[in-house]
Protein backbone atom coordinates (compact mmCIF):
# COMPACT_ATOMS: atom_id res chain seq x y z
CA UNK A 1 0.00 0.00 0.00
CA UNK A 2 1.30 3.60 -1.06
CA UNK A 3 2.01 6.05 1.92
CA UNK A 4 0.06 9.03 2.67
CA UNK A 5 0.51 11.84 0.51
CA UNK A 6 1.00 15.50 2.68
CA UNK A 7 -0.81 17.85 0.17
CA UNK A 8 0.16 20.57 3.00
CA UNK A 9 3.82 20.69 3.05
CA UNK A 10 5.58 23.15 1.42
CA UNK A 11 7.09 21.76 -2.35
CA UNK A 12 10.29 23.30 -3.76
CA UNK A 13 9.77 24.53 -7.41
CA UNK A 14 11.85 23.93 -10.17
CA UNK A 15 12.35 28.28 -10.19
CA UNK A 16 13.06 28.30 -6.53
CA UNK A 17 16.13 25.56 -7.49
CA UNK A 18 17.39 27.95 -10.60
CA UNK A 19 17.28 30.79 -8.20
CA UNK A 20 19.17 29.17 -5.47
CA UNK A 21 21.91 27.95 -7.69
CA UNK A 22 25.37 29.44 -8.29
CA UNK A 23 26.35 31.08 -11.23
CA UNK A 24 29.71 28.56 -11.32
CA UNK A 25 27.12 25.44 -11.16
CA UNK A 26 24.76 26.65 -14.16
CA UNK A 27 27.71 27.40 -16.28
CA UNK A 28 29.33 23.76 -15.86
CA UNK A 29 25.84 22.82 -16.60
CA UNK A 30 26.01 24.27 -19.90
CA UNK A 31 29.34 23.66 -20.69
CA UNK A 32 28.66 20.10 -20.56
CA UNK A 33 25.40 20.28 -22.62
CA UNK A 34 27.19 22.57 -24.95
CA UNK A 35 30.93 19.99 -25.26
CA UNK A 36 32.29 20.53 -28.68
CA UNK A 37 33.58 16.57 -27.86
CA UNK A 38 31.62 14.78 -30.75
CA UNK A 39 32.46 10.81 -31.44
CA UNK A 40 33.90 10.97 -34.68
CA UNK A 41 35.08 7.95 -36.64
CA UNK A 42 38.65 8.54 -37.82
CA UNK A 43 38.22 6.69 -41.03
CA UNK A 44 35.28 8.69 -42.28
CA UNK A 45 37.36 11.19 -44.59
CA UNK A 46 34.12 12.62 -46.52
CA UNK A 47 35.06 10.97 -49.75
CA UNK A 48 31.55 9.30 -50.05
CA UNK A 49 30.37 12.42 -50.09
CA UNK A 50 28.31 13.44 -53.48
CA UNK A 51 28.76 17.34 -53.97
CA UNK A 52 26.11 19.13 -56.31
CA UNK A 53 27.45 19.85 -59.65
CA UNK A 54 30.29 17.07 -58.80
CA UNK A 55 31.84 15.36 -62.25
CA UNK A 56 29.75 11.84 -62.53
CA UNK A 57 30.99 11.43 -66.31
CA UNK A 58 32.81 8.22 -64.51
CA UNK A 59 30.19 6.82 -63.33
CA UNK A 60 28.18 3.93 -64.49
CA UNK A 61 24.66 2.74 -64.63
CA UNK A 62 23.72 0.27 -62.36
CA UNK A 63 20.03 -0.71 -63.06
CA UNK A 64 18.45 -1.85 -66.05
CA UNK A 65 16.50 0.73 -67.67
CA UNK A 66 13.29 -1.00 -69.63
CA UNK A 67 11.76 0.48 -73.14
CA UNK A 68 8.24 1.83 -72.90
CA UNK A 69 5.94 -0.91 -73.60
CA UNK A 70 2.70 -1.12 -75.77
CA UNK A 71 0.83 -0.73 -73.20
CA UNK A 72 1.72 2.32 -71.42
CA UNK A 73 1.83 5.87 -72.03
CA UNK A 74 4.00 8.86 -70.22
CA UNK A 75 1.69 11.36 -68.44
CA UNK A 76 2.57 15.05 -70.11
CA UNK A 77 1.90 16.59 -66.90
CA UNK A 78 4.54 14.43 -64.56
CA UNK A 79 6.21 12.79 -67.23
CA UNK A 80 5.95 9.58 -65.66
CA UNK A 81 5.00 6.11 -67.64
CA UNK A 82 2.15 4.63 -66.38
CA UNK A 83 0.09 1.84 -67.37
CA UNK A 84 -2.58 3.06 -69.98
CA UNK A 85 -5.30 1.96 -67.02
CA UNK A 86 -4.06 4.95 -65.44
CA UNK A 87 -4.84 6.92 -68.57
CA UNK A 88 -7.59 10.07 -68.00
CA UNK A 89 -7.92 11.80 -70.64
CA UNK A 90 -9.32 11.01 -73.86
CA UNK A 91 -7.73 10.24 -77.42
CA UNK A 92 -6.82 13.29 -79.43
CA UNK A 93 -6.24 15.19 -75.76
CA UNK A 94 -2.62 15.53 -74.61
CA UNK A 95 -1.73 12.42 -72.27
CA UNK A 96 -2.76 12.96 -68.73
CA UNK A 97 -2.20 9.93 -65.79
CA UNK A 98 -5.28 9.93 -63.28
CA UNK A 99 -3.36 11.54 -60.24
CA UNK A 100 -2.39 14.49 -62.90
CA UNK A 101 -5.98 14.51 -64.18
Amino acid sequence: MAAPTDYDAPRSSILEDVDTESLNAIKTKRAEAQSPDVDLDERDTGESLDLPGADLSGEELTMVVIPKQADEFTCTSCFLVQHRSRLASRPGEPSLCTDCA
